[in-house]
């Protein structure tokens, strides 16, 4: 698949190539008519036009939705979770997450605990196997939330180490690329340590996983994405200054977590996540399967000379 790239203006700062070899006009687009945007089969050769500030020197990935397409597989644990206990909260049938749901709320609030407790206090507390009665106190509440997250992370464990899942097109090689590079190379997830473990371990192999200089999960930090906590605490554990750090995020809540760190961020969207606005990312790409390391690199030196 042809990745798709876009530009905004004020990162745009010189081509070294013709203007006539590209047969279309480079102006701001709307959100319906990047969806709709079909680029050059070949990505685009930008240089800056003065000396750059910033060289990239780590490559930060998100997991879920990066370096697998994950939602559903997630959305199938919590509700076998559901089941499971028996959680019952307006109706007589256990609660069940629609895959039109699940899109909004896991692309609005990052992590499992803070999923489930935003959803029990909009829509109330449930009963269940493990309490006839709502819960009422906070003590009760968190048991709760401890006990669907711990049972929902074990199926989701089943469902990875099944040999049905795979990497999403091109992350193995631009890992290697950065590796071989001799650029610093982390995980930064929101999920659970253990599953991003175990993810990490099945899909990109012990080798790779072993090799990275810096995996942080969502145990990791106190607060969840959009919060910049996961991204500044890589930055410091690398070593590595924040500006010449680029993420690669699939959602607008990893994106603001990345730009709040101040660092720059490319968008390697997934079907439920193509729709949201990616103003703030310095590219746009439906997978990185014709991404390659030189390409970020001048991608991040135009985006910090630009400002």
């Amino acid at each position: 698949m042809a990745s798709s790239l876009l530009i905004p203006h004020s990162k745009i700062l010189s081509f070294s190539q013709s203007p006539a070899l590209f047969p279309f006009h480079l102006k701001t687009t709307t959100k319906k008519q990047r969806q709709h945007y079909s680029p050059p089969s070949r990505p685009l050769n930008i240089v800056s036009s003065s000396a750059a500030s910033a060289s990239l020197e780590a490559l930060i990935f998100d997991c879920d939705g990066v370096i697998l397409e994950s939602e559903h597989l997630h959305r199938q644990a919590y509700n076998d979770a559901f089941a499971h206990f028996n959680v019952i909260c307006s109706s007589s049938l256990p609660l069940n997450w629609s895959p039109d749901f699940y899109d909004v709320l896991q692309n609005r609030i990052g992590g499992g605990k803070p999923k489930m407790r935003w959803y029990f206090k909009e829509h109330g507390w449930p009963s269940s196997t493990l309490f006839e009665k709502p819960p009422e106190d906070d003590e009760s509440r968190a048991k709760l939330i401890d006990t669907l997250q711990d049972w929902k992370t074990e199926r989701y464990k089943e469902i990875i180490k099944s040999g049905t899942v795979e990497p999403r097109p091109g992350v193995l090689r631009l890992m290697d690329e950065a590796k071989a590079a001799g650029k610093k190379l982390a995980v930064c997830s929101a999920a659970t340590k253990s599953s991003v473990i175990l993810c990490l371990e099945n899909l990109i192999g012990m080798e790779r996983f072993q090799g990275l200089d810096c995996f942080l999960a969502g145990d990791d930090v106190k607060e969840k994405k959009p919060d910049p906590s996961i991204y500044v605490t890589a930055s410091e554990r690398l070593g590595v200054l924040e500006r010449d750090c680029l993420v690669v995020e699939d959602s607008v809540i990893g994106l603001q977590a990345a730009t709040r760190a101040g660092m720059s961020c490319v968008i390697t969207h997934t079907p439920s996540t193509a729709d949201q606005d990616f103003k703030d990312a310095i590219a746009i790409y439906p997978d990185l399967s014709n991404v390659r390391l030189k390409d970020l690199e001048l991608l991040l030196q135009n985006a910090v000379a630009a400002g």
